[in-house]
């Protein structure tokens, strides 16, 4: 049996349709239906029920499922039980939006200049969702913010950068006060519905501001250059560089003291691979420490 298409019997089952599965996987439609019904043919059964265009794991399917993820995750194991006595294997690696863009490229470089045996298969996704890929073993670390919750036995999490909320407006504002900024410009909000933005709504609430809300949404780079466009001012975390380029911004501090954005790695101390996590642990440590000089 081809593990590959166990792998690809799990990505439908979790993008919920063959087309968006084939995008996820880089193939065609038609190679996916393929490999499925070619699985489906040596496990003698219906694994998908296709419904238009949407699919549903069928009872059959759902036995199997978590095997399938077992499975797959201990062929992953493999190569880092093999070479116990090396930094090598494949390292699982969640990362939230704005730690995909700015600190972990930084990371990454250090960490396939001084260990090139080590690949890592990334996920990005929200930190919610990357925080219980961990704790289920899907991931054996991710670069998320800090959970508002106590973590489970088998987790541990290390801080490597805080980021305190500043406003962000159009470099004309820049000597302008910061509170007055918030009550009267259109403001274009940090989406409520993440950690993140939390922050920046119960910031607004214990100073007692109402803005005039334009916009809202989680995506900080969008955010900066809707900013640089005119379209109002934001509350932000002072996320890790780089932003998009050529914008006229300023980084307003607030006057008061806030509870800063925490951005840190979430581990699983049962995986396998905790080799491979002690040298992410390492080089983020070294990389974050280059940031600051």
């Amino acid at each position: 049996m081809d593990t590959q298409f166990l792998h690809t019997f799990i990505t439908i089952v979790d993008q919920g349709s063959m087309a968006a599965a084939a995008r996820v996987l880089n193939i065609t439609p038609a190679a996916v239906a393929q490999q499925i019904r070619t699985l489906e043919r040596e496990i003698g059964a219906t694994l998908i029920a296709r419904v238009g265009r949407t699919v549903s794991v069928t009872e059959e399917g759902s036995r199997i499922l978590q095997r399938s993820r077992d499975l797959l995750r201990n062929v992953a194991d493999l190569r880092s039980v093999a070479n116990e006595n090396g930094v090598s294997g494949e390292l699982r690696l969640g990362a939230c939006p704005t730690a995909l863009a700015g600190m972990l490229p930084d990371v990454l470089a250090r960490m396939v200049d001084t260990f090139p045996q080590i690949n890592v298969f990334i996920k990005p996704g929200y930190s919610a969702d990357l925080y219980r890929a961990v704790e289920t073993g899907d991931l054996d670390a991710a670069v998320v913010l800090q959970a508002p919750f106590p973590l489970p036995k088998t987790c541990e999490w290390q801080l490597l950068r805080e980021e305190p909320l500043i406003v962000l407006a159009p470099k004309s504002m820049a000597e302008e006060d910061p509170h007055v900024l918030l009550a009267t410009q259109p403001l274009i909000r940090y989406d409520r519905n993440q950690w993140g933005g939390r922050q920046a709504d119960e910031y607004l609430r214990a100073k007692g501001i109402v803005p005039r809300e334009r916009f809202e949404l989680n995506a900080l780079n969008a955010i900066a250059v809707m900013v640089d466009r005119g379209l109002g001012v934001s509350l932000v975390p002072d996320w890790a560089r780089p932003w998009p380029e050529g914008l006229q911004l300023a980084r307003i501090p607030l006057p008061t003291a806030t509870v800063p954005r925490r951005i840190g790695i979430v581990w699983s101390r049962s995986s396998v691979r905790v080799r491979l996590v002690t040298v992410l642990l390492q080089e983020s440590r070294k990389a974050m420490l280059d940031r600051q000089r």
